[in-house]
């Protein structure tokens, strides 16, 4: 009798692949790569080849693959209770909220599933907030967001998004926001009117090829939304949870916003968790039957995201991706010039910008795989460098060395 593994590994990656597109909604344009196992900064295809991981799920994947602490908190919390709905307390909630506030310094936590869900929640919050406290006549509140932006795929979000694969066929959008572009405080302050609610920014754009802000413009946004009135809120799905360095990239310019919405990394890797963190000015003012979810809080969540704070409370993993960062941006700087034409990024972040002449980012990546590394391309011509925090430095130099291989001229 053959086992599970023995079972998909005669199936091979033709078959599955196969699978995918009679079945599934071509909504994704994978590589030809079928995952079957993964541990810390590896995976194992169907065919029982290795790759190593250079993508970390868009950062959802931050502490490596199946982490045993996070493993151990999952199993743990399957064999008692996994889901009550919002409906009754349970042992699992509030310990999550008071651990995740102290981590991140903020005053209260709403627990919700997806970073899109986290955004669409600190969007209502902010409208709230404008009637409310502001004084913003009744439906007219504004937010303002940056171009190039990416914050989630619902109908609101793809509303102010200016990517338009995101947007095509998808109207009619949702009215309330104002693009102005990324790193330009003089477009933001002039933005501003008495209707604006917020300024919903990320701190480093991951999408749009890992695009760092210049310096003191973060500082700007806060001291602009400040004099104004106006809430400040960070988008922190990818650029959070130690993947810049620190524990959010806010605080590479010591700055703090009012709100932050949180995801990816929260779940482990394992489950779905998001969060809007931030005051309690804001988020106290959410009542009952106003907003909420089935699954947004439930025990296996809030156990794995317990778990997820506890490593992030030793610092270990905002050291890693502090060290290792520096190490990769040194040797990815050395790629200019040499079918590398800018790299940008922060910590354990890259984008780099494939230079003229060379291959396209979709080459690039197959090529990559052939030799055992997978990351993606973003905007055709950008490579996104995401490893797993858990990466060792011989496996970041033996991904950074495929990549010098695959473009140079």
């Amino acid at each position: 009798m053959t086992t599970f593994a023995e079972d998909i590994r005669a199936a091979g990656s033709a078959e599955f692949i196969a699978l995918d597109e009679q079945w599934s909604t071509h909504n994704y344009h994978p590589l030809p790569v079928v995952i079957a196992e993964g541990e810390g900064a590896w995976v194992t295809d169907v065919d029982g080849r290795r790759y190593l991981d250079f993508l970390s799920g868009y950062s959802a994947l931050n502490f490596g693959h199946r982490h045993p602490a996070l493993v151990e908190a999952a199993v743990a919390q399957l064999g008692r209770a996994t889901l009550t709905s919002r409906a009754f307390h349970h042992d699992q909630l509030g310990p999550f909220c008071r651990e995740l506030a102290e981590l991140t310094g903020t005053d209260v936590v709403l627990p919700m599933n997806t970073g899109a869900e986290a955004v669409e929640s600190a969007v209502k919050l902010a409208r709230k907030w404008a009637y409310r406290v502001k004084g913003v006549p009744a439906n007219t509140a504004e937010i303002i967001v940056a171009g190039s932006n990416f914050h989630g795929r619902t109908t609101t979000i793809v509303s102010f998004s200016d990517d338009e694969t995101a947007r095509a066929d998808f109207g009619p959008f949702t009215p309330g926001f104002v693009a102005v572009e990324y790193g330009d405080a003089a477009a933001l302050a002039a933005a501003i009117t008495d209707r604006t609610a917020a300024v919903l920014l990320e701190p480093v754009q991951g999408e749009a090829g890992v695009v760092v802000p210049p310096d003191g413009y973060l500082a700007e946004v806060r001291r602009l939304c400040d004099d104004a009135g106006v809430l400040m809120i960070a988008d922190e799905i990818q650029s959070g949870l130690a993947r810049t360095g620190t524990l959010l990239a806010l605080d590479h310019e010591r700055v703090r916003a009012d709100l932050y919405t949180l995801g990816k990394a929260l779940g482990g890797g394992i489950v779905p968790v998001s969060a809007v963190v931030g005051t309690r000015e804001v988020l106290g003012l959410l009542k009952p039957g106003e907003h909420g979810s089935t699954f947004g809080g439930n025990p296996l969540a809030c156990a794995v995201g317990r778990a997820v704070v506890r490593l992030l409370a030793t610092g270990e993993f905002q050291q890693r991706s502090a060290a290792l960062g520096a190490h990769l941006h040194d040797r990815l700087a050395g790629l200019v010039g040499d079918g590398v034409s800018a790299v940008r990024g922060r910590g354990l972040w890259a984008g780099v910008d494939i230079a003229p002449g060379g291959p396209t980012g979709k080459q690039a990546s197959l090529a990559l795989a052939e030799r055992g590394v997978l990351c993606k391309e973003t905007h055709g011509t950008t490579l996104r460098i995401a490893p797993p925090l858990v990466i060792t430095q011989e496996e970041l130099d033996r991904g950074i060395d495929a990549i010098a291989e695959v473009l140079a001229h």
